[in-house]
């Protein structure tokens, strides 16, 4: 055997001094941490009727750490019409029943929050049934559901406006944008909109 060897020293184990011991044990608890962080699912909030600007009931710093006191990881939030992204092991329905009641005792009213993966609202872009229209002249009306299509039929479109449903999303065509559109907009009671603008981004800042 080679242990019996004229000459041959059998190594001991390895000894680490306690500074080495601790550089060791902070770079796996970085490593495990950092491994845990990208196996948890990525979550784009977007709060329904909240003014999150400045000087609006909900500034933009205080939902940042509103997200972050619920657990809630790497939280960023993009312009002041209420999306947050964020990271957090819950799935999609206990995440946005978390932070919906948090939102709740916040404001002291309900406020609904509709919530999508990143892959969900790249579809959303890929689905987008006008792709010829400027992006920011297309809406998207994000519901819980699939929108009913028999109320959309006998919806009165006073400017040109066109609507598509697709999946749980409401598309809607402005053609001469909706600053100044009549267009009563189905849905607004229960979802929230944004334009295909603002959802590219969001996929871009989820991505990162």
């Amino acid at each position: 055997m080679l242990g019996a060897r004229a000459g041959y020293i059998r190594p001991g184990p390895l000894r680490l001094c306690p500074l080495h011991r601790c550089i060791y044990a902070a770079r796996a608890v970085r490593v495990s941490r950092s491994y845990f962080m990208r196996a948890m699912p990525t979550h784009i909030a977007l709060l329904r009727a909240i003014n999150v600007g400045g000087t609006g009931k909900l500034p933009m710093a205080d939902l940042r750490t509103l997200c972050e006191t619920l657990g809630f990881h790497d939280v960023r939030t993009y312009i002041q019409s209420g999306n947050v992204v964020f990271t957090s092991a819950l799935d999609a329905a206990k995440a946005k029943a978390k932070l919906e009641k948090a939102l709740a005792l916040r404001l002291g009213k309900p406020c609904r929050v509709l919530l999508r993966s990143r892959a969900e609202l790249e579809a959303v872009d890929q689905h987008n049934p006008f792709p010829d229209a400027p992006p920011n002249r297309v809406i998207v009306m994000f519901l819980d559901e699939a929108p009913d299509k028999v109320a959309i039929v006998g919806v009165k479109t006073p400017g040109g406006e066109q609507l598509a449903p697709r999946g749980r999303e409401l598309y809607i065509h402005y053609p001469d944008g909706q600053g100044v559109s009549k267009l009563k907009t189905p849905f607004a009671d229960i979802g929230t909109g944004r334009n295909i603008n603002t959802v590219r981004k969001l996929v871009e800042l989820a991505s990162t």
